[in-house]
């Protein structure tokens, strides 16, 4: 119980420190994009409009002069838009800008700011970009912008290597760091984990010592009143009162043993002396009784025990796993119910299943049928000879076993109880 609260408690914490982690590191990059994004795009809307007033410049100049556009001198670096980056911004910006018409004929491609791009493969930038249909957005290294009016279309892309490479490294390192925080201070989690459960470990630790020390003394006065009843019995037969405290002295002796036993099962290793054993041969060893019992009832018993199953664990816990559940179907099933015990192998996993007819409530949250001295209704009072910690031993048996145990509704008027080891 311990190791499993430790677990939650480093699950809980690690669970809260990498959800910060992840929502900074996950912030950190988008805040970063969407600003890298804004920046390049304000410039490259500035480049456009510097590139669309030099095509219109050129083009005044051929019809004033009849010279061919690309023979004009493009405007000077101290023309260009700085983008707010300073005055060496022009220097340091890398862009061309391709000119299609409205019969979508390429009619000129500005180049004058970039060395690294042809004609042939700039039509094939701006080719692709127009057949999109988008305004703009990343192709490759550049980030480019169309602008559309009645002349044609006018394409821009800006060189954004640097930038990209720039939010690339950054997410790289942010996302290095987030994961090493995380392994550090899960390291220091585990570590301080220890500290931090240690005073529930002391109150278990109480608890399973009252439950035992308690056991232990009752254990005395139960006999001597056990005692004292059997020998009043022999001197008065057929007393109500005698009989009444003899039943009474029995299920206290029943409950006291149940409750050390759970107490037992609550400990770090309830089971020192595990074993390989044929759950075969003690499924059918402990269903024996059960099954004349039922049959005695009027009620309809059947079973499926997979032959040669071995289970490693303590042998005598999982039969009396199986008793409680037997017997529960047992009492609480309807007249002329139906109880049927299934027992096989399920790729690696052992399943037991236990289910019987039986009128229960919907109300009833079935989770809590696990929970200590709970009762679904008056069905389930004392004069059925229960305790009311039995399924919470069988709980206890199959989580000590590394296995869970769960009750589901089979039908309106079923309930099947599934042991998964």
């Amino acid at each position: 119980m311990l190791k499993k609260m430790q677990r939650r408690f480093i699950l809980a914490a690690m669970a809260a420190f990498g959800t910060v982690m992840l929502v900074l590191v996950v912030g950190i990059n988008i805040a970063n994009y969407h600003r890298t994004t804004s920046m390049q795009d304000d410039l490259a809307v500035s480049l456009l409009e510097y590139e669309q007033n030099a095509h219109a410049q050129r083009e005044r100049a051929h019809r004033e002069h009849k010279r061919e556009p690309r023979e004009q001198e493009s405007p000077p670096f101290d023309r260009m838009p700085a983008g707010g980056r300073g005055p060496e911004a022009p220097f340091m910006t890398r862009f061309f800008a391709v000119y299609r018409d409205v019969n979508g004929n390429f009619e000129m491609i500005s180049k004058d700011y970039i060395y690294s791009i042809d004609e042939e493969t700039a039509k094939a930038y701006a080719q692709a970009i127009l057949s999109k249909g988008k305004e703009k957005g990343y192709y490759g290294d550049y980030r480019y912008h169309v602008s559309t009016n009645e002349t044609g279309s006018t394409v821009l892309f800006l060189n954004v290597s640097q930038q990209l490479q720039f939010m690339k490294n950054l997410f790289l390192i942010s996302a290095a760091i987030g994961f090493f925080s995380i392994l550090v201070v899960f390291l220091l989690v585990v570590f301080f984990s220890r500290y931090a459960i240690r005073p529930y470990a002391k109150n278990i630790e109480r608890q399973k010592r009252f439950i035992t020390d308690a056991g232990h003394e009752l254990k005395t006065p139960i006999t001597s009143i056990a005692a004292s009843a059997d020998i009043a019995a022999m001197e008065h037969e057929d007393d109500a009162w005698i009989s009444n405290i003899q039943k009474q002295t029995a299920r206290l002796t029943r409950l006291v043993g149940e409750l050390v036993m759970l107490s037992r099962l609550d400990e770090e290793l309830p089971f020192p002396e595990k074993g390989t054993f044929s759950l075969s041969d003690a499924a059918w060893e402990t269903a024996e009784p059960f099954a004349v019992l039922a049959k005695a009832e009027g009620k309809s018993y059947h079973q499926s025990i997979e032959e040669k199953l071995t289970l490693y664990g303590d042998c005598a816990s999982i039969q009396q796993m199986l008793s409680i559940l037997l017997d529960n179907a047992v009492k609480y099933s309807d007249a002329d119910g139906e109880i049927r015990l299934d027992i096989y192998r399920k790729r690696r996993k052992m399943c037991i299943e236990v289910f019987n007819t039986c009128d229960l409530p919907d109300e009833v949250d079935l989770d809590r049928l696990f929970d200590r001295f709970y009762r679904v209704d008056e069905s389930r009072c004392a004069c059925t000879g229960g305790t009311g910690i039995g399924l919470s031993m069988a709980q206890a048996v199959a989580e000590a076993h590394g296995g869970k145990i769960k009750a589901q509704r089979a039908g309106k008027k079923a309930i099947r109880f599934r042991v998964t080891l």
